[in-house]
C-alpha cells in the first residue's frame, strides 16, 4: 500500500515537471526566434554570434544545478545508509561525458545552419519550415528508439510536410526588402536542413538516455544540457575566431539601430531564451519522449506566427495561413491520437471480474 502511495506521488510529481518542462520549451522556442530577428532587423549581422547565443547561455543552469546538490546534501543520510558514495556536484560519468559532447558539435552545426536561416526569412514562415522538424522526428524516434506509431501520428506528418512544400513554392512572394531570391531559396534549404538535423539530435539524446548505465535524474538532465551547451558553444566560438566577431561586436553595438545598450540586452536576452529551450527538450525527453519534444515545438509555431505578425508587422498572406491550417491540423491529430491511445491503455490495464 505505501509502495503504491510512492509511487503515485512520483507519477504526480514527473507530471508536473514534464508540464513545467513544456512550458519553458514553449517560452523558449518562441522568444528566442523573435528577439534573435530584432537583432538582424535593426542592424545585426553575424551569423556565427547569432549560433553562440544559442548556446552560451548555459552558466545560468548552475543556479538549479546547485539547488539540487544541496537538496541532496541534506539527504545525506539516506544517501550514506543505502552505501552510495559521497555527494559531488557533477555526477556525469565519462562514457556519457563523451557521447553529448559529440552531441554538442552536432547541436552547434544545428545552430548555424539555423542561424543562417533565420538572417535570411521572416521569422513566422522560419518557425513554420522548424515545425517540419516533428515529421523528421518522428522517422528517426521510429528507426532509433522504436516510437510506435498510429494513423494519427501518420497524419500529423504527412500534414506538416505539405505545410512546408506549400510555403516553399510561395517562396518567391515572402521575400523581405531588399533580399534576393537566390539568399530566400538558401535560407529556406538551411533552415530545412536545421530541422532535419534537429529531428535526428531529440531521438538520439533519448536513445542515449535508454543506453545509460548510469540512472539518468532531473540533476542529470541539467548536467547534460550544460555539456551539450559547452561543446556547442565551443563550435561557435571556433566559427567567431575565423570571422573575427568577437572584435567586431563592439562596434556593431555602436551602429545598433535602438542603442548600445539594447544591443548587449538583446544578446543576453537571447542566450537566456534559447537555453530555456535547450533545457525544456531535453526535460521533456527525460519526462515523456523526443517525438513529445517535438510536438512542443510544433506547437509553439502558432505561437510565434501570430506574435510576429503583431510586433514585426510581417506579411500574412494567404498561402502562409494554409500552410499553418495544415501545421495545426497535424498538430491536433497526433494530441488527438495521444488522448485516444492513453484512453486505451487505462482500458486495458483494468483487470476483468471474474465471472462466478
Amino acid at each position: 500500500m505505501v509502495e503504491g502511495v510512492e509511487a503515485q506521488k512520483e507519477r504526480i510529481m514527473k507530471r508536473i515537471l514534464l508540464l513545467v518542462n513544456c512550458i519553458i520549451q514553449v517560452i523558449g522556442t518562441c522568444g528566442g526566434p523573435l528577439v534573435i530577428r530584432l537583432y538582424y532587423i535593426h542592424g545585426g549581422k553575424r551569423v556565427w554570434l547569432s549560433c553562440f547565443l544559442q548556446t552560451c547561455g548555459f552558466p545560468i543552469l548552475l543556479v538549479p544545478l546547485t539547488i539540487s546538490y544541496i537538496i541532496r546534501r541534506r539527504n545525506r543520510e539516506l544517501v550514506i545508509s543505502n552505501g552510495t558514495s559521497k555527494d559531488k556536484i557533477f555526477t556525469m560519468k565519462l562514457p556519457l561525458f563523451l557521447v553529448f559532447a559529440v552531441i554538442g558539435v552536432l547541436q552547434g552545426l544545428d545552430n548555424i545552419l539555423y542561424s543562417n536561416g533565420l538572417a535570411w526569412l521572416p521569422v513566422s514562415t522560419s518557425v513554420l519550415i522548424i515545425s517540419t522538424q516533428l515529421a523528421f522526428t518522428a522517422v528517426f524516434a521510429f528507426v532509433l528508439v522504436r516510437q510506435k506509431f498510429t494513423p494519427y501520428s501518420v497524419n500529423a506528418v504527412i500534414m506538416l510536410i505539405l505545410g512546408a512544400v506549400i510555403l516553399a513554392l510561395n517562396g518567391s512572394g515572402d521575400r523581405t526588402a531588399g533580399e534576393t531570391k537566390k539568399q530566400y531559396v538558401k535560407g529556406f534549404v538551411m533552415t530545412l536542413a536545421a530541422a532535419v538535423l534537429y529531428g535526428f539530435i531529440l531521438p538520439l539524446v533519448e536513445l542515449v538516455y535508454k543506453k545509460a548505465k548510469q540512472p539518468i535524474t532531473y540533476s542529470l538532465v541539467l548536467e547534460i544540457q550544460i555539456v551539450l551547451s559547452f561543446f556547442g558553444t565551443l563550435f561557435a566560438t571556433v566559427g567567431m575566431l575565423i570571422n573575427h566577431d568577437f572584435k567586431a561586436i563592439p562596434i556593431e553595438a555602436k551602429h545598433f539601430k535602438l542603442g548600445e545598450t539594447i544591443y548587449y540586452v538583446v544578446l543576453v536576452v537571447t542566450a537566456i531564451l534559447w537555453q530555456l529551450s535547450g533545457l525544456g527538450a531535453m526535460g521533456v525527453i527525460f519526462c515523456a519522449s523526443s517525438l513529445m519534444s517535438g510536438i512542443m515545438i510544433a506547437m509553439s509555431t502558432p505561437i510565434t506566427e501570430v506574435l510576429a505578425v503583431i510586433f514585426y508587422k510581417e506579411k500574412f498572406q494567404a498561402v502562409k495561413g494554409i500552410s499553418l491550417a495544415l501545421s495545426l491540423w497535424g498538430f491536433v491529430s497526433y494530441f488527438y491520437g495521444e488522448f485516444q491511445e492513453t484512453r486505451k491503455i487505462k482500458k486495458d490495464s483494468i483487470p476483468e471480474t471474474i465471472q462466478t
